[in-house]
């Protein structure tokens, strides 16, 4: 993929699946093309996006072994889910093993499952990247597709009350941070920011 060198994509390939890699290459190409919208840095929306699930794997043993290796304290929620420490993870190892300082770029990465409170714009571009990349179809999708061309937080909010649904409906727990960004969202999309 262009903008990316070599090592970087086949450190990527050693470390997540063939398939959560093509999706991580498409997640980046929204993020960047959504950058450009909203005229964020596309360097910066692309490497984040790239590398958003570079922690994500297929058992949730390799999670929390990588878990306890970075320190990260599990709430609640996260001991139930495990799988939502990956973004977490995913920030450490981008750092770690890809040389990724940003903070943005980090934190873009570290809550691209489940948002905060004051996202910036990056985390907002991510979060939607993962969200919209094209390979992903149920229904809604394309409006929303349509509308994080021109609203990116009316966009988002509609996206996490997509997720909060579906969470919803699977009997799972929402996590507190999920929450408080939808709330958060919900308030700047009607403060018109």
């Amino acid at each position: 993929m262009e903008n990316f060198d070599e090592t970087t994509l086949k450190k990527l390939q050693n470390l997540i699946s063939p398939s959560r890699y093509a999706h991580s290459l498409r997640v980046a190409a929204v993020a960047g093309e959504l950058a450009r919208i909203y005229g964020a840095p596309i360097k910066k929306a692309k490497l984040a996006g790239l590398l958003h699930d570079c922690g994500k794997s297929t058992s949730n043993n390799i999670l929390l072994n990588r878990v306890l290796e970075f320190g990260i304290v599990m709430d609640e929620v996260e001991l139930i889910q495990v799988g939502l420490t990956h973004g977490q993870v995913s920030a450490r190892l981008a750092m770690r093993d890809f040389g990724v300082q940003d903070e943005d770029i980090l934190a873009a990465i570290c809550y691209h499952t489940t948002g905060r409170e004051g996202m910036s714009l990056l985390e907002k571009i991510v979060y939607l990247a993962d969200y919209l990349e094209p390979q992903r179809n149920f229904p809604g999708l394309d409006e929303l597709r349509e509308l994080a061309k021109e609203n990116l937080t009316a966009a988002l909010v509609q996206a996490m009350d997509l997720t909060l649904i579906h969470i919803i409906e699977r009997g799972l727990v929402i996590h507190p941070r999920t929450v408080a960004a939808r709330n958060w969202a919900l308030i700047e999309r009607q403060a018109g920011r």
